[in-house]
């Protein structure tokens, strides 16, 4: 289970969370829940369920708010019996030593790293607020990336392309999804998309 949810951002609730847990647990499952983008959601981290429900297991990334992309650094949380019983089964070189000495440095900067989050969901929350005064409906997010939907998405995309904005069909039909820039690119995005729709009209 992804929360928040790639691509439309929307999370699933901590309450939402224990229930798919209790479930799965009455038919001695595993439930992984995937929160790459936890760290722009306001909503509590399926960690704290760990104690209660040892089944659950969850995966985070450092590529999204670390903007750590590059190095391909995942890490897990889980019951100590579920870590040991992965620990029989993983690779034996999962992670390069420069990776590693890179991921903790990253750690002890991880203050400064993060403010950049609060920084993204300001921009969040502002392209929403464009997109919505261009008449496009803009699905709520909790990652760095909105959803909205265009009535032609495979044109605006082209055109928007056209302009040097590269942002994302996802294969929705009737919507794209873009990520959250710097102003300067939140800002060239809204403009060349105003200027694509009023073509259109």
């Amino acid at each position: 289970m992804t929360t928040p949810n790639n691509p439309s951002g929307t999370t699933v609730t901590i309450g939402e969370l224990k229930d798919i847990a209790q479930a799965v647990g009455e038919v001695s499952g595993l439930l992984c829940i995937d929160e790459a983008y936890a760290e722009f959601s306001s909503e509590e981290s399926a960690v704290s369920l760990i104690e209660q429900y040892p089944h659950v297991i969850v995966i985070r990334t450092m590529s999204k708010a670390f903007a750590f992309a590059g190095a391909r650094l995942g890490y897990m949380a889980a019951h100590p019996e579920v870590i040991a019983a992965l620990l029989l089964v993983r690779l034996p070189y999962h992670l390069s030593a420069i990776t590693q000495a890179v991921a903790l440095v990253a750690l002890e900067h991880r203050k400064e790293l993060l403010e950049t989050v609060d920084a993204l969901v300001r921009s969040r929350a502002w392209v929403a607020d464009q997109l919505s005064n261009l008449g496009l409906r803009v699905l709520p997010s909790n990652a760095n990336f909105l959803l909205f939907e265009v009535s032609t998405p495979t044109q605006v995309w082209q055109e928007l392309l056209e302009e040097g904005v590269l942002i994302r069909d996802v294969g929705l039909s009737g919507y794209l999804r873009v990520t959250i820039g710097n102003e300067a690119e939140n800002a060239l995005f809204i403009s060349s998309l105003k200027s694509c729709l009023e073509r259109k009209s």
